[in-house]
């Protein structure tokens, strides 16, 4: 990749620590504003910056772990034809100024005043790794209380209010076991990350399927978490849905839990070796996606194509020996 490569950042509370190298490769999308990440950058400092929130920037750029890592150079998705610092939420934000005195820290000023530390730096221009000196003048995002206006009478929708996810809204029924699934699984003792990955790759190698792969699409898709849930209903590290793990319990001639970790993976790799198996390596990712089925129908999505070059890049990091945890 030569100089294509570009740091990598782990995303945190509200500081980034440099990882590895790793390319990027992001195409634009016509209707988004675009941010290109920077050294020291944070999700949730981008967020606060641009009037938004981590979990809408995470769906609509398919982040890899739902967010856990974003890289220097990558081409953020934003929401709006014209995002601008200090849009969306931020334009509720007043600014007060405060002088800095002995003792303070970003930290500090923000539980003060209370506010998130990556508002703070949003609102002053500064980085994590920025030291704040005595004297020195901070603005202060303070919240302004509007008048309230008046609520008009709720109207009567089929729909729930989380229904839509990632531009996509779901029917209530599927949802709501969407939600029931979540509960579940929020009560349930489950694998770390770690017995995880370890799980994946002993099941990809007894099913034939390359270990890197099965590990990107399960990072990719959920961080290696068993615990997630999309509105979409799929389900577990390798968010598969219902009716996906119907056609892999017959495949493997036995009913397969979804909400059982091992059962979970072994749906998802199941999956990858029939779509592998019927696909070159691009497409079948794009099918795990979007069904191998629509991806012959329409070609892949712009969505679609961005999850498979994060993919295949995350594919190739595990292979140089990247561990996320």
């Amino acid at each position: 990749m030569g100089n294509t490569w570009r740091k990598v950042l782990r995303v945190t509370t509200g500081f980034a620590v440099p990882l590895l190298a790793a390319g990027v490769i992001t195409a634009g999308s016509p209707g988004f504003g675009q941010y290109k990440v920077k050294n020291g950058d944070t999700l949730s400092l981008i967020a606060a910056t641009y009037g938004t929130d981590v979990r809408t920037l995470v769906a609509l750029n398919k982040l890899p772990g739902n967010g856990n890592t974003i890289y220097a150079g990558e081409l953020l998705r934003l929401p709006g034809k014209a995002a601008t610092p200090g849009a969306g939420r931020s334009s509720q934000l007043g600014r007060a100024s405060y002088v800095v005195k002995a003792g303070d820290t970003i930290g500090k000023i923000a539980k003060r005043y209370r506010c998130s530390q990556a508002s703070l730096l949003a609102a002053n221009g500064l980085r994590a790794s920025d030291h704040i000196y005595i004297g020195k003048t901070i603005l202060v995002p303070v919240k302004i209380h509007a008048k309230p206006v008046p609520k008009k009478p709720a109207k009567t929708s089929k729909k729930t209010k989380n229904n839509t996810f990632a531009g996509r809204t779901y029917a209530d029924h599927i949802v709501a076991a969407a939600d029931r699934n979540r509960a579940v699984l929020r009560n349930r003792k489950l694998p770390t990350r770690g017995q995880l990955r370890t799980m994946i790759v002993t099941t990809a190698k007894r099913y034939g399927v390359d270990p890197e792969l099965a590990l990107a699409i399960s990072w990719q898709e959920s961080g290696w978490k068993q615990r997630v849930v999309s509105p979409a209903n799929a389900i577990g590290a390798m968010q598969v849905i219902p009716s996906t793990g119907n056609f892999t319990s017959s495949i493997v001639g036995r009913k397969l839990d979804l909400l059982k970790p091992q059962d979970n993976v072994t749906s998802g790799v199941v999956l990858l070796s029939r779509l592998t198996a019927a696909a070159k390596l691009d497409i079948a990712v794009a099918g795990y996606y979007q069904g191998l089925g629509g991806v012959r129908r329409n070609g892949m999505y712009p969505d679609t194509k961005r999850y498979v070059q994060s993919v295949l890049r995350l594919k190739g990091q595990f292979e140089k020996g990247w561990n996320p945890l």
